[in-house]
């Protein structure tokens, strides 16, 4: 029999990005919280997603400002990667915010239980042995690397958790899968010094992205040296003495020293007691309805447990999401299509909005404006080619804004809000941008779009 462990307002069974926010928010609303967490607060996010990777690309575009440095009249060497180094760098910035995660969580008098935590009843979790009732109970368990089955020994054949802790630079990998995952690892590998080939079965890298992204993108890695096997599919791998046989669909081969498995991530709930308390699962993610709701008492899910976007901060948005709607404020339900998504590559991919494809299949009809970031003075400076694409309803507000370049990440958040708030493209063609900044190729798509266009060549 389970010895009883208290009753909440709310269970939070995961404590990664979607768990801690609604923790957080729960907790502002004077709910009562417990977090359970068998890792590490802050999840894969934190301390084997987001953050760490972010990091080893801030190293790796560090490692191309040196060795392209005499391009802006800089004598500098690159000497080379010490991987020891960047670890430490990187784990010095997981710690810091682990540091100050763990202190929010405390502040607001969350109660942080840690251990595997089991779904033992509609309203109970269980923690080793000791069960604790919830009013409500949220699910956010996270998700795994996928492995397609292959035995992933840690040394030649890895996953990204492996990778995020490889104690080298290989001299040469084989990437399977041309998501995000996969492209930025190619990314940090490339600048790092290796020789890097990715496999994608898709016609496409970042084949969720807009075509003419994709496009812009592979162009960028072939430049920089980055091969592909595009619309060919993985079929084998053997390891060897000196590293990994991978064959593919039609009987070609590639070798490496490293093979790096970056197909995505699998929800994390077997064994967790979903299923026994009722609710569905399909392929392993738990369904939910549009106030993310299993069906099943109280419990919520939220994160990449479910079928929705694996990101970040789509798991912050959802858990706040769940927080209010049972502390009866009513939000409004999350527009997936309005989530901003960058590829944090060199150069960077990102967008807000839906694709022309998706827009086809909607009856759209659309126009669209390809700016070339040729034209624009501070992608100039900072030596970046790629463009800003606009998809606009005809006569209608903008649906879609797509961007490569160089920190076109920090430019998604104005196309954040011009796709969420419907403005026309001639109502952003009103605004001022800042001269010179790569903000203004946004500006220039839209006066385009508006019938006056500037720095566009006919």
């Amino acid at each position: 029999m389970s010895e009883s462990g208290g009753t909440f307002d709310l269970i939070v069974l995961g404590g990664g990005s979607g768990g801690y926010a609604a923790a957080l928010r729960a907790a502002e609303l004077d709910m009562s919280v417990a977090l359970i967490e068998k890792d590490k607060l802050g999840g894969t996010c934190l301390h084997y997603g987001c953050i760490p990777t972010k990091a080893l690309l801030h190293s790796a575009e560090v490692a191309d400002a040196a060795k392209d440095s005499e391009t802006f009249g800089v004598k500098a060497s690159f000497e080379g990667i010490d991987i020891d180094a960047v670890h430490k760098y990187k784990d010095k910035v997981i710690t810091g915010l682990h540091r100050g995660l763990t202190g929010l969580i405390k502040s607001r008098k969350i109660t942080v239980i840690e251990g595997e935590g089991k779904l033992t009843g509609a309203d109970e979790v269980t923690v080793d042995g000791t069960a604790y009732k919830g009013a409500n109970i949220l699910l956010a368990t996270g998700s795994k690397p996928k492995t397609l089955g292959l035995e992933i020994d840690g040394d030649k054949v890895i996953t990204s958790n492996e990778a995020l802790r490889l104690d080298r630079v290989p001299e040469s990998v084989v990437v399977l899968g041309g998501g995000v995952i996969g492209v930025e690892f190619a990314s940090v590998w490339r600048s790092y010094g290796a020789e890097v080939t990715i496999v994608e079965a898709l016609p496409h890298l970042v084949p969720v992205e807009e075509e003419s992204s994709s496009k812009l993108l592979e162009r960028a890695f072939r430049k920089r040296g980055i091969k592909y096997e595009l619309g060919t599919p993985f079929e084998s791998v053997k390891t060897t003495d000196s590293g990994v046989n991978v064959t593919l669909k039609g009987g070609k081969t590639l070798e490496a020293e490293v093979l790096l498995v970056a197909i995505g991530r699998g929800p994390v709930s077997e064994g967790l007691g979903y299923e026994e308390a009722g609710i569905r699962l399909d392929r392993g993610f738990v369904q939910v309805d549009e106030n993310l709701h299993t069906g099943v008492g109280n419990i919520y899910a939220v994160g990449d447990l479910i079928p929705t976007l694996q990101l970040a901060h789509v798991g912050f948005a959802e858990g706040i999401f769940v927080a209010e709607r049972i502390a009866g404020l009513n939000p409004p339900a999350i527009d997936y299509d309005g989530v901003p998504r960058v590829t944090y590559s060199e150069p960077e991919v990102a967008s807000v909005g839906i694709t022309s494809a998706i827009a086809k299949e909607r009856g759209y009809e659309t126009v669209e404006m390809n700016y070339n970031l040729g034209g624009n003075g501070k992608s100039q400076i900072l030596q970046t080619q790629g463009a800003v694409k606009v998809i606009a309803q005809k006569d209608g507000p903008v649906l879609g804004v797509h961007m490569v370049g160089s920190r076109v990440g920090e430019l998604v958040a104005e196309g954040q809000l011009i796709y969420n708030w419907e403005a026309l493209p001639s109502e952003v063609a009103q605004l001022i941008h800042p001269h010179p900044t790569q903000s203004e190729a946004l500006g220039e798509a839209h006066l385009a779009l508006a019938g006056k266009p500037l720095h566009v060549h006919d």
